[in-house]
């Protein structure tokens, strides 16, 4: 197994990251390479994405269209695509080495070949007011909104901004996508979700649009999108023991008591 690391250059700390990780890798004998987010390169089995989750989620939609899985360590605050923090390194690596991981298979959303793994955001130009938006699923009329933007999430994406604003939370391996508007001026205008194999188009008449693909804005000059279902799966790595229900719990805190002081 040749096996490729990569860790986000412009974190703190960099020199001691780069240390741990080498230091594990060499005590294991490992046939690795380590590099930084931005000189990704192929030939590898498997990847480590060493940051937080917009680290992950860049280096495995890179690999998604090589078909290499991709597992996460936490360098970030939330780390909710990630499998542990870079102490347990060692540990994980060796899980790692000797087959005891399983690969999770994520649908992904694609907009003029641009990959988002999350989301896609759409907003007015205009950022700072809101817009009339028009949703078409499969060029049919579904709904007009006047909001600040329009959230279209995959289930991955669930319990990230849309998540914020008021969207449900999927299990990540449902092949649906969630509509979540920001802030509606209508107080009918619900989330909705929809099959993975419906093209959604969204439109303004009022000024071109602005989208931003997992957080990161796309140079665009158009009244229109269109999104759909992505042909590249998205590979992560999880030890055997990850349990998306735990994670809610751990991470989310979902559906724990406040504790009383009584």
């Amino acid at each position: 197994m040749k096996i490729g690391v990569v860790y986000n250059k412009y974190i703190n700390n960099t020199q001691e990251i780069v240390h741990i990780l080498e230091t594990a890798l060499k005590n294991s004998n490992t046939n690795y390479t380590i590099l930084d987010t931005d000189n990704l390169s192929e030939g590898f089995n498997f990847v480590f994405a060493i940051g937080g989750d917009g680290t992950i989620l860049n280096v495995s939609k890179f690999y998604a269209r090589l078909n290499i899985p991709v597992m996460g360590v936490n360098l970030g605050r939330l780390g909710f695509l990630s499998q542990s923090d870079l102490y347990m390194f060692p540990l994980i690596l060796k899980d790692v080495l000797n087959n005891n991981y399983k690969i999770e298979e994520r649908t992904a959303l694609e907009y003029d070949n641009n990959i988002a793994l999350n989301d896609f955001v759409i907003k007015s130009c205009q950022n700072t007011r809101s817009a009339k938006f028009e949703l078409k699923i499969n060029g049919l009329p579904v709904c007009e909104y006047i909001s600040d933007g329009l959230i279209i999430s995959t289930p991955t994406g669930s319990t990230a901004y849309c998540l914020s604003a008021g969207g449900p939370i999927l299990a990540p391996t449902i092949d649906a996508f969630i509509i979540v508007p920001i802030c509606p001026h209508t107080l009918t205008a619900r989330p909705l979700v929809v099959p993975v194999n419906e093209t959604l188009t969204v439109t303004s008449a009022e000024c071109p649009l602005s989208v931003a693909a997992d957080g990161c804005n796309l140079e665009i000059n158009s009244n229109s999108v269109a999104i759909k279902k992505s042909a590249s799966k998205i590979k992560l790595a999880f030890l055997e023991n990850n349990n998306f229900y735990n994670v809610l719990r751990e991470k989310l805190f979902w559906g724990v008591s406040p504790c009383s002081n009584s």
